[in-house]
């Protein structure tokens, strides 16, 4: 992995969360997007060259609304940028690492992406993300 590429936050309001972090960090976000795959509208604030996605659920069953339900708002996931994902995936995988999907899927931000299952990152949701050709 080559570098700490964003820091997913699942929040239940993307407008009230968009104004709290330009607060907070003294930007405005720079982009919003839905991933209607995923059931998610995201939106992104650069941080010297670290992203924040803020994630809000646009349906009831998404992966962000029943992680919302379990453990309220906050950090969701870290995602590190790597430049050829189907071998990190077979890497990771052979180092005992539990991939969620089999191939990767279309993402936020032109990326392709596949998580790791928290069980075997110490509770952490890890992403993995490249950007599309």
């Amino acid at each position: 992995m080559e570098k700490l590429e964003h820091i997913g936050i699942a929040v239940k309001n993307l407008e009230e969360s968009n104004k709290l972090f330009a607060k907070l960090l003294g930007k405005p976000h720079y982009k919003i997007e839905e991933v209607a795959s995923e059931g998610v509208r995201t939106s992104f604030f650069d941080v010297g060259g670290v992203k924040i996605e803020l994630l809000e659920a646009t349906r009831p069953d998404s992966p962000i609304a029943t992680f919302i339900e379990k453990k309220g708002e906050g950090i969701h996931h870290l995602a590190f940028g790597v430049s050829r994902i189907e071998n990190e995936m077979k890497n990771k995988s052979a180092e005992g690492f539990t991939l969620l999907a089999q191939h990767p899927k279309d993402g936020a931000d032109n990326k392709r992406i596949v998580f790791m299952h928290p069980k075997s990152t110490n509770g952490v949701l890890v992403e993995m993300c490249e950007d599309k050709a």
